[in-house]
Formats: structure tokens, C-alpha cells, sequence
């Protein structure tokens, strides 16, 4: 026996009711319930529907979809960082890769400047409330996304707000750093910590740069290289 479109409809309203937001994660646990209640009608025919939904979700254990959710974020945040890296890479191939370079200098000189600490650490609190400036910006956009689609894809909030989020704490994160070095306000950081920190600032400004501008522009060609059925629910 198979479901009935209006079945699988109630299949998606029960892991909303589940708090299962997420279309693609719903797809994926509708998928995984449909085929085990129609697995299940061919032991018990006589069954009804809403029986062998409870019998299905009872496998999902006491935390129900949750378990689920957690595994499939921690495997997007994965793909995630790894998108963040595909991005990151064509600044150190031509001809982005002079860009890098003049970055990377700047930061050097800086640091070897007596006023290098002032200038880092304005440089992070700058940073991280750009950070959550844009993070605001991009949460709102998102919140139109939703509205005008009627779904929200786990990807995509990554992109447009639980992204942004960890973006904005890095800057504060990496104030630890200059706890490390025991030097006076005035000293000259040596070349090895100058390098170190100039390493650092140009990758973060990197990865910052690509998760407030790259990634939200991109979002369209992400959400359908990743979700083949993105187009079918946005179109």
C-alpha cells in the first residue's frame, strides 16, 4: 500500500508539530517515515495511517527527530566550512593571490610598528561589530527569504544567520591571543610573532569577507547545487 499525496502532507505537519523547521531536514524524515509505515502496512495491512506513524516515529527514540536535527546540522556545518574553503582558496591562486600578498605585508609592517597591539585589537572590536551589524542585515534578509518562499532550507540559515553568528564572535576569540605574548606596550613584536599575526589577521579577514559578502550572494547556486529539489519548491 502506498501513501496518498494528502498522507505526506500530514507527514510534513507532523515533524513541524515535532519542531522540525527545516524543509530539507522534513523531506528527509518524511522520506524515512513514509517508507517505514508502507514497510510496516505490508506486515499490517489493517492498520491505519495515524497507527503506523506512531509505531514509525516510536523508533526515533525518547528525543524523537531530534537526534536527527543534530546530526544533520553538525553534517552542514561540515559542508559548510568546506563551501567557506572553496571560496577561500582562489585568494591564494592568481590573481587574487597579490591581493592576499598586500594584505599580508600591511599587517607585517603593522606589527612591527610600537603601536601594533592598539591597532590589532581596534582592528577586532571593529571587526566583531561590523560583525553583528551585518549579522542583523543578513537575518533580516533571510526573514524575507522565508516569507516569500514559505520554506527555510538548514543551509541557508547558515548563510544568513547562524553563520554570521560565530563570524561575529571570532574577532572576540582571538583577544586571547595577546595574552600569549608578555610584552610591554611599547615593545616591537619580533618577526616570528609578526609573521604569526599577520598570518592570522589575513585569514580571518579572508573568511570574513566571504561570509558577508560572498556566501550571501552566492546563496541562490549553493541552496541548488545542494538541495536538487530547491528549485522545484522556490520556482
Amino acid at each position: 500500500m502506498k501513501l496518498t499525496k494528502e498522507q505526506i502532507q500530514e507527514l510534513y505537519k507532523f515533524t513541524r508539530q515535532h519542531f522540525v523547521e527545516h524543509f530539507d531536514v522534513q523531506t528527509e524524515l518524511v522520506d524515512h517515515l513514509a517508507n517505514d509505515i508502507e514497510q510496516i502496512w505490508t506486515t499490517q495491512p489493517n492498520l491505519s495511517f495515524e497507527d503506523a506513524r506512531t509505531i514509525s516515529f516510536k523508533k526515533f527514540g525518547v528525543f524523537g527527530f531530534m537526534d536527527v536535527v543534530a546530526e544533520r546540522q553538525k553534517a552542514l556545518s561540515k559542508k559548510y566550512w568546506k563551501i567557506i574553503w572553496r571560496f577561500a582558496k582562489d585568494w591564494f591562486q592568481l590573481p587574487k593571490i597579490l591581493s592576499t600578498g598586500l594584505i599580508f605585508m600591511l599587517f607585517f609592517l603593522l606589527c612591527k610598528t610600537k603601536y601594533a597591539e592598539y591597532f590589532l585589537f581596534g582592528l577586532l572590536i571593529t571587526l566583531a561589530s561590523f560583525g553583528l551589524y551585518k549579522s542583523f542585515l543578513l537575518k533580516k534578509s533571510f526573514e524575507r527569504r522565508k516569507k516569500r518562499n514559505g520554506k527555510k532550507w538548514m543551509l541557508e540559515e547558515m548563510i544568513f544567520s547562524a553563520g554570521m553568528g560565530s563570524f561575529s564572535l571570532v574577532p572576540i576569540n582571538f583577544l586571547n591571543l595577546f595574552n600569549l605574548t608578555k610584552f610591554s606596550e611599547n615593545m616591537i613584536y619580533p618577526n616570528w610573532l609578526a609573521l604569526f599575526y599577520a598570518a592570522i589577521f589575513t585569514i580571518m579577514i579572508i573568511i570574513f569577507y566571504i561570509g558577508v559578502k560572498v556566501l550571501p550572494k552566492k546563496a541562490e547556486q549553493l541552496l541548488s547545487e545542494n538541495y536538487p529539489e530547491y528549485n522545484l519548491t522556490t520556482s
